[in-house]
């Protein structure tokens, strides 16, 4: 008895009968049409020819067909139950062979039987025809029985095994992101639908250069939003591809704002293009703790290895002296003088001038003091380190086309106000990057300052190349801007890139705090650690074993990651994995993906082909930006001088 408590024995004997009886019926059968030949070879006999006519009274001979029939189908019944060894290169082609062969010569042997010849070769003929149509029937049903009937080779890279469902509803809202996709199932290719539902839990799209994030993703992100209405901050690092889209597609959908935004750019190559705005404005600093934001924005934007050696005497030190100097002139005649370029001018004043000015400002003294007592008591090396490194990355801003960006005010940074909305391009030229970056990331603090409040406008920040400026806080920005309608999505190429320029704890905090992320081809740890992220899904596991006398052959399910490190490393360009946020109003059960966004790319051609090039605000001469440049240095050399003149005629000063 076997373990399924059938009995082998008796199961073969049955089978083993089955097929005896197809072979005696089928000798019957010759026997009956080819009489004349047995006849020659006086194999006749009159019991045998009594038993012939007592089965053909049944009517089992009335037709050739009907006793072949009922052979071979005793014969098909013998081989269901056949249990030969598994062999390897037994193929379904050689099966089909036998098979089909043994079938032609099994039922056209019949044919041979309406030859006019001698009944003796007749029946020899018909015989051997007909045994060689019956052997080679039994073969390759012999055969089928060893036949494998897994094929571990034909998916070596397990792609299909690793398929899993998605999510192909549309579900939309006033604020989501919805990217159409297709994705494989099984084989199947089926049409599916990114649903960001929930911008405002922040978006990272990652991706190395060429994976597609910015027209597969970012674009149709920018699009959307201000199809549904969002105020925008568009950081584009590589100027003006980002620039051009959002300005365009404004001006193709005005009608879906209550106030229309106005249309604002940054940019420090192309002065005619550019408006003018100070984010230092005195008016949109309440107290000191703005000035410090601005300070450690600005100057961990131009030294960003000091990102990790925050805390750092030598670091925190120039960060005061800059907070100094930017309250000093917030303070001083009602701000007149509070923008970036008075800031780097009055640093290069001589030490004895400037704290002496300096200290008329109450305010800033416990800021001062530790300099003006390395001063006082002649220790010029410790003031120099404190000082110098402070004065030598500010120096690098010193350029006549910044400070004329940075020296007037064409508009506010409140982008999101609800009475004067705004949507705000900030460029970069990835040749300039360092300088550009540090004072673009002074904008963003700024900005971010204005914008996360209560009942404004909802807005949508989106940041191209995010590492390359530095923004302090962004964790922070992403946990508390959710209920303020501010969505955020930041486009990075790797975690290594955000953890050099970031240091290791931000970036890990980036990285995990937000909801929805989508990415692309990554390599190394980053496609580990979103593999994890993903999770695992149920996969079914085929072996094959096979020695000298038998082969067996194992299935198991076991759980295993949805998307491995490898497929992630793997990805086409365009072809995108990730993970979704939902809301409580809007629940999305099959929340990871991995599938192919579509892009109707001729659509996309045609419209880029009917860009409107950025407006030109005004004529800009080398003359005006230079005049402006040096009227920063006048009012500065001014301001020492009237109030080194004031402290000089004051008796208490």
């Amino acid at each position: 008895m076997s373990g399924t408590g059938e009995n082998e024995v008796g199961l073969r004997k049955i089978l083993d009968f089955t097929r005896l009886s197809s072979i005696f019926l089928l000798l019957l059968h010759c026997y009956f049409y080819c009489y004349g030949g047995f006849r020659t070879w006086n194999l006749t006999a009159p019991l045998s020819d009594q038993f012939l006519q007592n089965i053909a009274r049944t009517g089992l001979y009335n037709s050739p067909w009907n006793s072949k029939l009922l052979a071979l189908v005793l014969l098909l019944i013998s081989l269901l139950g056949t249990r030969g060894k598994k062999e390897e290169k037994i193929t379904i082609g050689s099966i089909s062979l036998y098979l089909m062969t043994g079938l032609v010569f099994y039922f056209c042997s019949g044919l041979i039987l309406f030859m006019r010849t001698a009944a003796d070769i007749l029946t020899i003929i018909y015989i051997l025809a007909l045994a060689l149509g019956f052997i080679l029937i039994l073969t390759g049903g012999t055969r089928l029985t060893r036949l494998i009937k897994i094929n571990l080779g034909n998916d070596i890279f397990n792609e299909l095994n690793e398929t899993f469902p998605q999510e192909e509803r549309l579900i939309e809202n006033e604020f989501s992101v919805n990217l159409p996709a297709r994705y494989n199932l099984r084989g199947t290719v089926r049409k599916s639908w990114i649903n960001i539902i929930n911008p405002f839990r922040a978006l990272l799209v990652s991706g190395s250069p060429g994976s597609g994030k910015s027209y597969f993703v970012i674009q149709h992100v920018i699009r959307q939003h201000i199809k549904k209405g969002f105020t925008m901050l568009v950081y584009d690092f590589k100027f003006d591809d980002l620039s051009k889209i959002v300005y365009n597609t404004l001006l193709k959908n005005k009608n879906c704002y209550r106030i229309v935004p106005k249309y604002y750019l940054i940019c420090f190559d192309d002065l005619s293009k550019s408006n003018r705005c100070n984010p230092l404005d005195h008016k949109n600093m309440t107290d000191i703790t703005d000035a410090t934001e601005a300070s450690r924005s600005i100057m961990l934007g131009l030294n960003k290895e000091w990102i990790t050696k925050q805390g750092d005497f030598f670091v925190e030190s120039p960060i005061n002296f800059v907070t100094a100097i930017i309250w000093f002139l917030k303070k001083y005649k009602d701000g007149i003088y509070c923008t970036l370029p008075h800031v780097i001018e009055l640093m290069q004043v001589e030490y004895e001038k400037l704290f002496s000015v300096l200290k008329t400002e109450p305010e800033i003294e416990v800021l001062i003091n530790p300099f003006i007592s390395a001063f006082q008591n002649d220790a010029m090396e410790q003031l120099e380190g404190q000082v110098a490194s402070a004065k030598i990355s500010m120096a690098r801003l010193s350029s006549p086309q910044l400070y004329w960006v940075l020296s007037a005010n064409d508009f506010t940074l409140d982008i999101n106000n609800p009475e004067a909305p705004k949507i705000l391009c900030l460029a970069n030229n990835p040749q300039k990057q360092q300088v550009y970056g540090a004072v673009l990331s002074l904008y963003i603090t700024r900005i971010i300052k204005l914008v996360n409040k209560k009942n404004q406008q909802k807005s949508s920040l989106i940041f191209d190349e995010f590492p390359t400026i530095y923004f302090n806080d962004i964790d922070s920005l992403i946990a508390t801007a959710r209920s303020n309608k501010v969505a955020t999505c930041l486009g990075i190429q790797d975690f290594s890139q955000l953890k050099k320029d970031y240091g290791a704890d931000q970036s890990a905090v980036i990285s995990n705090i937000v909801g929805n992320i989508i990415s692309g081809q990554v390599t190394g740890e980053t496609a580990k650690t979103l593999s994890e992220r993903f999770g695992k899904i149920n996969q079914l596991k085929e072996s094959v074993s096979i020695n000298r006398t038998d082969t067996s052959i194992s299935k198991s399910s076991q759980l295993d990651f949805a998307i491995p490190a490898s497929k992630i490393a793997g990805l086409s360009s365009g072809e995108f994995v990730g993970m979704v946020a939902d809301d409580p109003d809007n629940k999305i059960k099959l929340k990871t993906f991995h599938s192919e966004i579509i892009n109707d790319h001729e659509a996309l051609k045609y419209e880029a082909s009917h860009y409107r090039e950025l407006p030109e605000l005004q004529k800009i001469s080398p003359s005006m930006v230079m005049d402006n440049y040096l009227n920063v240095k006048r009012e500065i050399q001014q301001l020492i001088e009237t109030e080194i003149a004031r402290i000089l005629n004051t008796p208490g000063l």
